[in-house]
């Protein structure tokens, strides 16, 4: 496989190497010592996820309080989706940006989220079906959102009905949420996910 660093520090694509017969294929879906060279630490599987959406479906912005975040390793099983990462540490160089990458059961490629980073997504077909693995466990009480419309992120969904979540449609915009104190700070990321027990932390957090 193929992995190869986005613009906004601390994403990944994972481009596996596909092996077809007549018979089907076979691939090496997650590879966790590729993925640690790449990312600098192993990702900790505390938590495996599946959701399945409906075209035009948009969830997120989600993302979690560092430490000790929540690290997603997301791909597409069925159908396709639009997934796109978000920098929002505050006072990180590419705050406020984001990037798209195109998930689906043809090329296959894989998407690694850092701890602190915003992630969401837009479901291009019915059924689009996405797998997540998490480096900790699901908590509420540590998870938030960033609303996924809002016109600062200015993100280019490729639907013009987006159907959220009521969590997702009453999310803070990106500077209210700044101002509430809810955003991850880019330098409190770079130090946890660079210390002795990045990917190995107590388990909070969801998706």
């Amino acid at each position: 496989m193929k992995i190869r660093p986005l613009s906004i520090d601390g994403a990944w694509e994972i481009n596996p190497q596909q092996h077809g017969d007549p018979r089907g294929l076979f691939m090496e879906w997650y590879r966790h010592d590729q993925l640690a060279a790449a990312v600098g630490h192993p990702l900790r599987l505390a938590q495996a996820n599946l959701s399945v959406s409906a075209r035009s479906v948009v969830r997120g912005i989600h993302f979690a309080d560092v430490p000790p975040g929540q690290a997603k390793y997301v791909t597409c099983v069925r159908g396709s989706v639009i997934d796109i990462v978000v920098d929002i540490r505050v006072g990180s160089p590419t705050f406020g940006q984001w990037e798209a990458i195109r998930l689906d059961d043809v090329d296959r490629r894989a998407l690694y989220v850092g701890e602190g980073l915003g992630h969401g997504f837009c479901a291009l077909t019915d059924d689009a079906t996405l797998s997540y693995l998490c480096s900790t466990t699901y908590n509420p009480t540590a998870e938030h959102a960033v609303h996924p419309l809002d016109p600062e992120l200015a993100i280019d969904w490729p639907t013009e009905s987006p159907q959220l979540s009521a969590r997702d449609a009453a999310a803070p915009s990106l500077a209210e949420a700044r101002e509430s104190g809810l955003l991850p700070d880019y330098q409190t990321c770079r130090a946890f996910t660079a210390g002795p027990d990045a990917g190995t932390g107590p388990a909070f957090s969801g998706e």
